[in-house]
């Protein structure tokens, strides 16, 4: 099997490499490019933890191969906050109201939630729980997490230049 050019833009820059067509996009972003914010869980596309966003839309990463996301945008938790002093505003209200425990899950779960909240200004907690329902946390009853998806959403509103990744 020979190795196959790609050029990736993963948190707004572009990364080339060479690789294996069976690389898959969560091994390539964890071992190519050292943002081990892309957690591994099931390796089945079934827990969340490896979501990410391609082209916007939230994507289990262990289900994609690396050489699928040539040519495309990726963004990890990594390319949520612009800094380590200014976090996103969904990052902000986990923060505020305890939505995390051991953080495992939490990245993808950001990252499920950053477009449904784009798409869903005002969720309600039933809508918050069905968007959800596609990551798991060993941890939580997940009302935490409720209460700080609907905290953000609360500050974030259509339009609003917050919703945007890195600002």
């Amino acid at each position: 099997m020979s190795d196959y050019p790609i050029s990736i833009t993963v948190n707004g820059k572009t990364e080339e490499r060479t690789i294996e067509p069976r690389l898959l996009l969560s091994d390539f972003l964890r071992h190519e490019l050292g943002l081990t914010g892309t957690h591994v869980g099931c390796e089945h596309g079934v827990c969340g933890a490896c979501t990410v966003l391609f082209d916007g839309q939230a994507v289990r990463s262990c289900l994609l191969f690396a050489v699928q996301a040539n040519g495309h945008e990726i963004t990890t938790v990594e390319g949520l906050a612009p800094g380590m002093d200014n976090l996103h505003p969904l990052q902000q209200a986990f923060w505020e109201a305890h939505g995390l425990q051991c953080g495992f899950c939490t990245p993808g779960i950001l990252l499920t939630l950053l477009p449904f909240l784009a798409e869903n200004p005002h969720p309600t907690e039933t809508e918050v729980r069905e968007a959800l329902s596609g990551n798991l946390c060993r941890c939580t009853g997940y009302q935490h997490i409720v209460d700080a998806a609907l905290l953000a959403a609360g500050r974030m509103g259509i339009g609003d230049q917050r919703l945007e990744i890195g600002d």
